[in-house]
């Protein structure tokens, strides 16, 4: 969907995006507008699923689970009667942070975080590997995530 923001829902969601815990009364007073024109600007923005959703972020260290990895996959036939099943088996995972369906040499990049390398192995071979459609799997260790806190639309 491509939504048309003006300079007071950027405002906002850059806010929301920084802290969503934000109360309306201080989101209002950050973009600078009325509480009850703050309100509905959110409500809107969240009908018009610009906002799809608000959630806490946890740390997978925290979590006991400080490595973390990209698994690319590629499988084989890739089609839907394939990648549907794989799609939730991988999220059924607790392992797992992200799935990407991507187009190039690779099917799928799956994010996980696992407490050390040993867990990394037999995720890897026991969950993975084991599956017939997987016909190829390259690891890459993540020494560092970093976000780009607010989302921005590209003018």
């Amino acid at each position: 969907m491509n939504a048309e923001l003006d300079s007071i829902d950027r405002a906002i969601l850059a806010e929301l995006q920084k802290d969503a815990r934000l109360s309306n009364k201080d989101l209002a007073e950050r973009v600078g507008v009325a509480p009850s024109t703050a309100l509905e600007r959110v409500r809107a923005l969240r009908r018009r699923e610009v906002i799809t959703a608000f959630r806490a972020v946890s740390e997978p260290a925290a979590l006991g689970r400080p490595l973390q990895a990209m698994l690319a996959l590629r499988v084989r036939p890739h089609t839907s009667q394939l990648v549907d099943p794989l799609r939730a088996f991988v999220l059924s995972l607790p392992e797992t942070i992200s799935l990407f369906h991507v187009a190039g040499p690779q099917d799928f990049l799956v994010h996980v975080a696992v407490p050390d390398a040993d867990r990394l192995q037999r995720l890897i071979l026991d969950r993975f590997l084991v599956r017939p459609e997987i016909v190829h799997l390259e690891t890459t260790l993540i020494f560092r995530t970093e976000h780009q806190p607010v989302q921005r639309p590209v003018d």
